[in-house]
């Protein structure tokens, strides 16, 4: 058995490459109750965050080959000339003047997202004027369209593990419905937000009005639903369809716990699993599932996107204090502006009551936002967060050793350290 240390940030993550998953440790959903209750509790145990002597110094043992843009060209065996040269990792603590990029991970299955990217406008706004111009607004707006990427590098990652040579359409068409779910679930977003810009552009509310915003956005979700069930496969269909709902049940949690400072973490872990790590895990499961791989394989496939969306809102939240508002696109600490409290902010309300008074009292007083902001970041809750995303990173990490060592499987893991590079 062969150890390898993935090394990203101040933590060491090691992993042991061995065959042979179970599957037993499968999310297990809480019946949420009384959401209207702004003192409704929700407790699902071994959630909480807890500090660990093997997060230290992170870089990873192998590097990545020079990348240069290429025109695409034909598979062979599942994979072009290209990604069949990107068989090394990424050294971060060696080469820091080239940090991981989603762009570079996502060069091995470059092909497969100019092939998706062609078709997403087609799909979502051919029957309809406006909304062709909406989908052409949506999806110009850019993105790293890395729920796609995860779920064809998923797929390329178990057709090796089970001997099949190429992709099916099925792979392709989740891929593409899961553009359209996330993509929908981000218009709805900004009309209950108001927010005014997407990545830079204004966003389809601020264009169109909220009336065709919200159209578009349930036209989206409605269309993939078809697709969906075009995939005849109802292991997936339930899978996909049961991350629809959490998006409401999400909503509906974060919104009924604004201002709520007795928020506990494993209420904000399951919010957090609702409104992201739940549609990642639905695209690395049913991704596996279309190639064929064994029960084990499947739910290790959706430990990995689960922990890996949980990592990402964690991180994200983090970013919401220590970053700009120019480097965020939006007013910094726009979450605890508007009552939503996130993990560190629940980190730093365990040793600060003068954070729960000003929280509790809106931010009332002159000057007492600022004054939170700074109770945060002296408290100790952006690093306890920190812990917090590293913890639920190795559990991703370890989760994805059962697949065979391929350039697929090395950027599932480069990815994992790309997220948490954001917060170095």
């Amino acid at each position: 058995m062969m150890s390898v240390t993935i090394q990203s940030l101040d933590f060491t993550a090691k992993i042991w490459l061995a065959c042979g998953c179970s599957s037993n440790a499968s999310f297990e959903r809480c019946s949420v109750r009384n959401y209207a209750k702004v003192k409704s509790r929700v407790w699902t145990g071994g959630c909480g965050a807890r500090k660990s002597a093997c997060w230290r110094r992170v870089t990873t043992q192998c590097r990545v080959s020079s990348m240069k843009t290429v025109e695409p060209e034909p598979a062979v065996n599942g994979r072009t000339k290209y990604s069949q040269g990107l068989s090394t990792g990424l050294d971060l603590k060696n080469d820091p003047e080239s940090p991981i990029s989603p762009a570079k991970l996502f060069e091995v299955v470059g092909d497969d997202l100019l092939t998706l990217n062609k078709n997403l406008k087609s799909i979502v706004g051919a029957e309809n004027p406006v909304l062709m111009s909406a989908a052409e607004q949506i999806f110009s707006a850019g993105g790293k369209r890395m729920r796609p990427a995860l779920v064809f590098l998923v797929s390329r990652a178990t057709a090796e593990l089970v001997g099949m040579k190429e992709l099916t359409t099925k792979h392709r068409r989740l891929a593409e419905i899961i553009e359209m779910i996330h993509t929908a679930s981000l218009i709805h977003d900004d009309v209950l937000d108001e927010s005014s810009l997407r990545r830079g552009k204004e966003t389809v509310h601020q264009l169109y009005g909220t009336r065709v915003a919200v159209l578009a956005g349930d036209f989206m979700f409605a269309q993939s639903s078809w697709y969906l069930a075009n995939l005849e496969n109802l292991e997936v269909i339930k899978l996909i369809s049961q991350v629809i709902k959490d998006f409401a049940s999400g909503e509906i949690k974060q919104a009924s716990s604004l201002f709520d400072c007795d928020l506990q973490l494993d209420e904000y872990l399951i919010k957090s699993y609702y409104k992201t790590a739940s549609l990642i895990a639905a695209s690395t499961k049913g991704a596996a599932i279309f190639s064929g791989a064994d029960s084990s394989i499947t739910e290790k496939m959706y430990e990995y996107g689960r922990n890996l969306g949980l990592s990402f809102q964690i991180v994200d939240d983090i970013l919401d204090f220590t970053q700009t508002a120019e480097q965020l696109g939006k007013p910094a600490a726009s979450d605890l502006a508007k009552g939503i409290l996130t993990a560190p902010v629940i980190f730093a309300l365990e040793k600060e009551q003068k954070l729960r008074d000003i929280i509790e009292s809106e931010f009332s007083e002159t000057g007492s936002f600022e004054e939170a902001i700074a109770l945060v970041k002296s408290s100790g809750g952006i690093e306890r967060a920190q812990e917090l995303a590293k913890e639920k990173a190795d559990i991703a990490i370890q989760s994805i050793q059962c697949l065979p060592q391929s350039a697929y499987r090395l950027a599932l893991e480069s990815m994992v350290a790309y997220n948490l590079q954001r917060i170095v």
